[in-house]
């Protein structure tokens, strides 16, 4: 019964994974249909714009054209979410963890995809009182669920809920 459980989890991780990089992907091509070579769209009067922006690096710009780097550095994600999702306990308590670990991959893989394929990331939503960096849904997905885990990590579980990441995996 737990490894049918244990294999239910992965296959909705895989799931969820490929739904969230579908959406990801899907509002990208909206932006380059809709907003490339237009001017931006607002949405709140000078509050929230649609923009298009080929961003070659990282927020505010850094790193760019490192391609290489933002490939190594998606494959160490990629690692890192695999190895701790195999250890996080497949019980409801677990589950915020879980998803955390599903959409921090679906948007390094989103935007991993762009990089791979043209180069940049196609980044669209801009808030403009803060001059904030153009983003897209993909670092939505990042920056919430990383949010999200520190909060539960600080917050909500205790030392304990937590130990089973020092623990030899049983099988």
């Amino acid at each position: 019964m737990i490894q049918k459980k244990q294999g239910r989890s992965y296959i909705m991780a895989v799931l969820g994974i490929l739904l969230a990089i579908a959406a990801d992907q899907y509002t990208k091509y909206l932006a380059v249909i809709y907003l490339k070579d237009q001017p931006s769209i607002s949405v709140w009067k000078d509050v929230f714009e649609l923009t298009y922006v080929e961003n070659r690096g990282a927020a505010f710009g850094i790193l760019e054209d490192q391609t290489w780097f933002f490939v190594l550095t998606g494959i160490i994600i990629f690692a890192l979410i695999i190895f701790l999702y195999t250890w996080i306990p497949k019980t409801r308590k677990y589950l915020p963890l879980r998803i955390c670990g599903i959409f921090i991959f679906a948007g390094a893989a989103g935007n991993l995809i762009d990089r791979s394929r043209l180069g940049y990331v196609v980044d669209f939503f801009y808030f403009k009182p803060i001059d904030f960096p153009v983003f897209n849904v993909a670092d939505i997905y990042i920056t919430v669920s990383f949010a999200a885990l520190i909060i539960l990590i600080f917050f909500v579980y205790k030392e304990e809920d937590l130990a089973f990441v020092g623990r030899k995996k049983e099988q």
